[in-house]
């Protein structure tokens, strides 16, 4: 029962950051698409809770946006969670079978890659029907505009995750939301590997200031 409580205040807190995150740290970017870090909680959720944990928050998260914030109606709420659980979900099945750091490591990445995939795929079929935009308008901008955003998107969420996970899980530690680590040594992360992280995580975000003319 202790464990299940656990688990639903993580809930609780993770839709809460998810919701608040998406809602105040949009950056537009080319056309429609804009880019929120709010995948990031949800990735570290599904990472330290497991992919269920992921997909819960995503979908509720997405259903609270379709009815609060979000102009784009039941279908730019799908997208949401499409996009969302191909990311987070496919990182978080991954490292739930291997909880080693090249387990991480291959379950961003992958997510990454499945994001991208699955995005190209959903924004060539739904795009015309939410946003307006005839089919062959639609093709025409995958590799120029989707592409490139649905690159750096995943690359950021992917790096910002790496970075944040240790820190983050030790806190929850700390506070009694996840139990204790077993007697196993941790692994620790290798230093190449956080600066390779860090300078993807700070060169998309330069990408994405410069893209806005903000710097």
């Amino acid at each position: 029962m202790k464990k299940d409580t656990r688990k639903i205040a993580a809930a609780g807190m993770l839709c809460a950051l998810t919701y608040v995150v998406m809602a105040v740290g949009r950056v537009p970017v080319v056309l429609f698409l804009k880019y929120d870090p709010s995948d990031i909680i949800v990735t570290l959720g599904g990472l330290i809770w497991g992919p269920m944990m992921a997909f819960a928050v995503s979908a509720a998260v997405a259903v609270i946006e379709m009815l609060t914030v979000s102009d784009t109606g039941v279908l730019g709420c799908i997208m949401n969670i499409v996009q969302t659980v191909s990311f987070a979900c496919t990182a978080a099945a991954i490292y739930q079978k291997r909880r080693t750091l090249g387990g991480a490591v291959a379950g961003l990445l992958t997510g990454c890659a499945a994001m991208v995939v699955v995005m190209m795929l959903w924004n060539y079929f739904l795009t015309p029907l939410y946003m307006g935009y005839p089919r062959e308008a639609v093709a025409e901008l995958l590799l120029p505009a989707f592409l490139p955003f649905n690159l750096l998107k995943a690359g950021l969420n992917a790096s910002v995750t790496f970075l944040l996970y240790k820190p983050v899980v030790t806190a929850l530690r700390k506070s009694g939301l996840v139990p204790a680590a077993g007697s196993r040594r941790a692994q620790g992360r290798p230093a190449g590997l956080l600066l390779a992280a860090a300078l993807a995580a700070a060169t998309c975000l330069l990408f994405l200031l410069s893209w806005n003319s903000l710097i």
